[in-house]
């Protein structure tokens, strides 16, 4: 059986990372964690619930989609505040 070297490819859009509150003890860095999603709508509702418990959140667009979207945790709640496009 062969497998493919190549990795799969998500089917989302948008992805939010971002690093939980409640680290691993003894991690000499943060830890980071990221999920995908079809929709900005999608996106942005996980990214309201991560508020109360994580740090640092980012959001984007995955490539190839275009346009490309890059959403810095400094701008997170203006994007937040932003009608879904």
């Amino acid at each position: 059986m062969k497998t493919d070297p190549r990795p799969k490819r998500s089917k989302g859009t948008w992805y939010v990372s971002f690093e939980p509150k409640e680290r691993l003890r003894g991690s000499p860095r943060p830890l980071r964690a990221a999920d995908t999603f079809r929709t900005e709508r999608e996106a942005k509702a996980f990214a309201r619930a991560k508020l109360a418990d994580s740090l640092n959140i980012n959001a984007g667009t995955i490539n190839p989609h275009l346009p490309k979207r890059t959403i810095s945790s400094a701008q997170l709640l203006d994007w937040l505040d932003e009608p879904d496009s």
